[in-house]
């Protein structure tokens, strides 16, 4: 594959954990990559959109970094003899003048990660350091677009809310985008990740993919994370590698959170096998 392949999900849906099976697997049998040193940045890093658009972000208003963004990634793509892995948190959005955000001329595909938005409650409240009930409120149908608590060190993330960004990618035509859910990544990581290796153009045999999914367990992050730290993590929360839990919500959760969430994303969820609960 050339051109950019994009591991999108909304915040706090394992894109991180994917993000270091994908650098263990093309790393190979070398033991595990540091999680401080990922050869995948954050598409919102600003240092890669200041050293590919010459020019400081901080200079710019987000009016026109926006406008500046499609032809970073443009930019990246023709430069690199190599497929691209970026990490992207937006949704799949036009800009003002019409552009999307995403070139399609520079992208070769999409990994799209979706994990139940009862569980991305819970694990993006931790994140942010924010009441379940102000997370609830920002995961749904609102005007206010962009993300809020984002580290300096990135720029702003038009999210929309957790059911738009979910089809702003699944239901996009100009590039193809394999879907993969968390839970599935839970319960069956060999068959998902060999599947996904193989969208993505990747080695796919079973012991090379085993072994890649043994160096970035989640047991093994969390190893890293408390030995080393993790730069990632935003300086409030207690750890970036929380739980990963699959149905934490269950014990987390009241009456009426669960209400809300089923209330404003309920056909979602129940397009991706989230409902019945």
């Amino acid at each position: 594959m050339s051109g950019i392949l994009w591991l999108a999900s909304y915040p706090k849906s394992g894109n991180t954990w994917f993000r270091a099976f994908v650098a263990n697997l093309r790393r190979g049998d070398k033991g595990p990559v540091d999680i401080n040193d990922l050869p995948i940045p954050l598409a919102s890093n600003r240092r890669v959109f200041d050293d590919l658009a010459g020019v400081e972000s901080t200079d710019l208003t987000a009016e026109e970094i926006a406008r500046f963004r499609p032809r970073v990634y443009r930019r990246l793509a023709e430069t690199s003899p190599e497929t691209v892995f970026l990490k992207i948190h937006d949704a799949y959005t036009l800009l003002p003048h019409g552009e999307p955000l995403i070139p399609t001329e520079a992208t070769a595909g999409a990994i799209y990660i979706v994990r139940n938005p009862l569980d991305v409650a819970i694990s993006y409240a931790d994140h942010c350091s924010r009441p379940l009930d102000w997370i609830i409120e920002t995961m749904a149908p609102r005007d206010k677009v962009f993300s809020d608590d984002i580290p300096a060190a990135q720029l702003n993330q038009r999210l929309l809310s957790w059911s738009q960004h979910v089809l702003s990618w699944i239901d996009q035509r100009a590039f193809p985008v394999h879907l993969v859910r968390y839970e599935d990544m839970q319960e069956r990581p060999l068959e998902i990740f060999t599947s996904a290796a193989r969208f993505c153009g990747l080695p796919c045999d079973p012991d090379r993919v085993r072994r890649a999914l043994d160096h970035s367990s989640f047991e093994t992050l969390q190893k890293q994370e408390r030995e080393f730290g993790f730069r990632e993590k935003p300086e409030a929360a207690p750890s970036f590698f929380r739980q990963g839990k699959v149905g934490a919500w269950r014990e987390v959760l009241s009456p009426s959170q669960i209400a809300r969430i089923v209330d404003d994303h309920g056909a979602v969820m129940e397009r991706f096998g989230y409902l019945p609960l």
